[in-house]
């Protein structure tokens, strides 16, 4: 697909289901998921029978406590993990392994440091061996796209944390997947440098309108980026509700401090930390 095709596709989704009820035709989906792991001798479920459809061009993040199984089901959505029960499909296709298609961007920024933000960004390209011209123009552009034109030629050790992480969100970039698969990337970083990030991925998904799936455990970060976020509760873990978010982009400090914000973030945060009901005394 290209950017060209990206930029119009949906950039709204919607729907009181975990399904979208979008025009676009799903681009990843989780058809009754579940991932169970051997504990002790015992089955721990970590996904339990997940349906979610997330829609091409849309941005959906994933919120819950911890042991929801929120990285559990984008490594299913990468290839890294396989399904026991269910299937996820990424343009209808069965996902059995990792792919091109899909960018995975964890926490830790996984760099060579030996090789500078340019090396990093074409070693993907390398391996899918791409000339030599093309790596550069190819790895050029998506430094380009994270501001980091002015640091190509440096190494990693020179580099702040925030930079590190938009330096793999550009190696992520340069092979040109149309699914982004993030999982807590700006988790380590300080407020100011994951605000900043924050503001600089969904200036670049504008342009793009790649599919994102972004995991996190912010709530406030959960709302600001999304079309929609999937809200998880854990034990087992599956999908407890998801919200709409109807806030226009670009996103803006205003929008972070508008009452429109404040309703969807009290939301949220509500269904994350919801109580189950206790059972009826009999």
């Amino acid at each position: 697909m290209t950017a060209d095709s990206r930029t119009a596709a949906s950039t709204a989704a919607g729907g009181a289901d975990s399904r979208t009820a979008a025009a676009a035709p799903a681009k990843i989906s989780f058809r009754g998921v579940s991932r169970t792991y051997p504990v002790n001798g015992a089955l721990f479920t970590a996904v339990d029978r997940v349906d979610l459809d997330i829609a091409d061009g849309e941005f959906v993040t994933v919120v819950g406590p911890s042991g929801c199984g929120k990285s559990t089901l984008l490594g299913m959505a990468a290839g890294l993990v396989l399904p026991t029960g269910g299937q996820v499909l990424v343009d209808g296709a069965a996902v059995t392994g990792p792919g091109p298609d899909r960018g995975v961007i964890f926490q830790q920024y996984a760099l060579f440091p030996w090789l500078t933000v340019r090396g990093n960004v074409e070693f993907g390209l390398r391996l899918a061996g791409a000339s030599a011209a093309e790596r550069r123009r190819r790895a050029d552009r998506a430094i380009e796209l994270v501001g980091l034109e002015a640091f190509a030629d440096a190494l990693p050790k020179t580099l702040s944390g925030g930079m590190k992480q938009r330096c793999a969100i550009a190696r992520a970039y340069a092979v040109d997947p149309e699914v982004l698969l993030m999982d807590e990337p700006f988790g380590a970083l300080d407020a100011l440098s994951r605000v900043q990030l924050q503001d600089q991925l969904l200036e670049t998904w504008t342009r793009q309108r790649r599919t994102v799936l972004f995991i996190t455990h912010d709530v406030d970060e959960a709302v600001y980026l999304a079309n929609r976020v999937v809200v998880m509760a854990a034990a087992p873990g599956r999908i407890h509700t998801v919200v709409d978010v109807d806030l226009p982009y670009p996103r803006t400090e205003e929008i972070r401090l508008s009452p429109a914000f404040g309703q969807l973030r009290n939301q949220v945060w509500q269904a994350v930390h919801h109580r189950p009901r206790a059972a009826p005394a009999l």
